[in-house]
């Protein structure tokens, strides 16, 4: 839970009971009993239950107690967590109608400024037609095609980097993702120490602190907002403005270098240009244009930035599981040439490994909550309007009533063997639910193979050693709405003459 001062407490108070006064003056009787969860104190409801560091952790302890849909209730706001993906799918896709919308973010979304963008959009017109413009670009495995040379050049241009500064990992895999992302969104060419992919990173850094679960006290009591910066517990204030800042800057930045390329007749083709090509636009309609390309931008950096990053920790750990695919490639691929996307068919151990990256160490553990439009009974429990949606994505894909061992990093988990079906395709969870469901999905899930492949098929990665001691790394992710592994340190070396050839061609 948020750190709460003497005055906090004091607002807390005051505001609890004048909650509570008015429930009691206005409260009719619920058609069926709330899903059952922690018992709440009278007046503040459950604000000293609600975590915000690795809240994640605290969701699954509830559903082993109150079971797959629980609850808690603070300050009249009630929120309903999500431990099972069957009942997932019941509320989020069947009935996608009325739990499709967003709640409020007061501190990531109306203070810093997110709002504009497609994750905290509410569902309406505008929601629409940012999804409507991200399906003509990327909204399947055929209009993807026209990117696979760029996907395929800047991750080869990764394995340059990595062979050249191997202690710089988590840099190179931040550098890549943003310069595959930034050619497809706004055809900018991303170059070393680029500025745009460093504003990126803070701005998404902060968007993710910014909508931590109860993080900030704006978020249980939205009056807050009005409160000016020098007034006392208000120091979010002050750091909301300077997100602010950056959140625009990170919007505008790139959207004006397209405008600029535009206007000298340079511009290569690029999501952004084809939504300004040949059009005249309101100052509405552009703001739609920059926001939806932002959303493009930064949903498909940061997101496929942590499942890369994992995949190095998960070859460290699990060294067994890194020489089986390394001779998959090496059987399908052989020694004279870089995998491509026309091998991915012949791999299916490399497919099943790339499941489990995704799988293992989660990349948005709790997702972003849905909020339900209309009153819901829901397995006989009350689902009220504006209720808060949070689904237990991490439990979900750690759950040992669908996966086998989850802790383990086990590629063979999706494979038929012994005539025994493959577990669940961890995509069919990590990406999110209904309506909601992440729209790069598909750009992801490529960029992750390729990576995964091509690394590799190059590399051999393992412990650092000090001394004559392996230093083992932890699996510790961050955090946030986007968590990250924590960072650690590998030795990663080339695995041959060969392969060292193959890195240094043209590319």
């Amino acid at each position: 839970m948020p750190t709460l001062t003497n005055v906090d407490w004091l607002v807390l108070c005051l505001v609890g009971v004048g909650v509570y006064l008015v429930k009691q003056v206005f409260s009719k009787k619920n058609p069926a009993p709330y899903p059952p969860g922690p018992p709440g104190w009278p007046l503040v409801g459950n604000i000293t239950d609600v975590p915000n560091i690795k809240p994640w952790l605290t969701f699954a302890k509830w559903g082993k107690k109150y079971g797959d849909i629980s609850h808690v209730e603070v300050f009249g706001q009630h929120v309903v967590v999500l431990n099972s993906v069957d009942i997932a799918a019941e509320m989020l896709e069947r009935k996608s109608s009325v739990y499709s919308d967003r709640p409020v973010f007061h501190m990531g979304g109306e203070l810093v400024g997110w709002k504009h963008s497609l994750p905290l959009l509410p569902y309406g017109n505008r929601f629409l037609w940012y999804r409507k413009t991200f399906h003509h670009s990327i909204g399947d495995r055929v209009t993807l095609d026209k990117y696979h040379p760029i996907i395929q050049m800047e991750t080869h241009r990764f394995l340059r980097q990595v062979l050249a500064k191997p202690d710089e990992l988590e840099a190179h895999v931040r550098h890549t993702a943003g310069a595959i992302i930034l050619r497809i969104s706004h055809g900018y060419e991303v170059k070393d120490n680029d500025s745009f992919v460093d504003l990126a990173d803070r701005a998404l850094s902060q968007f993710s602190r910014s909508m931590s679960p109860n993080a900030f006290m704006v978020d249980i009591m939205p009056f807050l907002a009005k409160v000016p910066e020098w007034f006392p517990g208000a120091g979010f204030k002050r750091l909301a403005r300077e997100w602010h800042e950056t959140a625009e800057e990170m919007v505008d930045a790139p959207h004006k270098f397209v405008k600029d390329q535009m206007a000298a007749g340079i511009a290569p083709k690029s999501f952004t240009s084809s939504l300004l090509e040949g059009r005249t636009l309101s100052a509405e309609e552009d703001h739609m244009v920059k926001w939806s390309a932002a959303s493009l931008y930064g949903g498909g950096s940061n997101t496929t930035v942590s499942a890369i990053y994992s995949l190095f920790l998960a070859m460290i750990l699990f060294p067994d599981v890194q020489k089986k695919v390394q001779t998959e490639i090496d059987a399908v691929i052989g020694p004279d040439r870089l995998p491509s996307f026309t091998d991915r068919h012949s791999l299916p151990y490399t497919e099943a490994l790339t499941k489990d990256v995704l799988r293992w160490n989660v990349v948005t553990p709790v997702g972003i909550p849905h909020c339900v439009t209309e009153d819901d009974i829901h397995n006989g429990y009350y689902v009220p309007k504006g209720s808060s949606i949070i689904s237990n994505i991490w439990f979900m894909l750690n759950d040992p009533r669908t996966y086998d061992n989850p802790s383990q990093f086990t590629p063979e988990r999706f494979l038929a063997k012994d005539g025994k079906s493959p577990e669940r395709d961890p995509r069919t969870i990590c990406f999110g639910f209904g309506r909601r469901i992440c729209p790069g999905r598909h750009l992801a899930n490529l960029t992750v193979w390729l990576s995964v492949v091509m690394s590799l098929a190059v590399f051999d990665i393992s412990k650092v050693v000090e001394n004559g001691v392996e230093i083992t790394p932890e699996l510790d992710p961050s955090t946030g709405t986007i968590s990250h592994p924590k960072s650690f340190r590998c030795s990663i070396r080339h695995r041959s003459a060969k392969a060292f050839e193959l890195i240094q061609q043209d590319i």
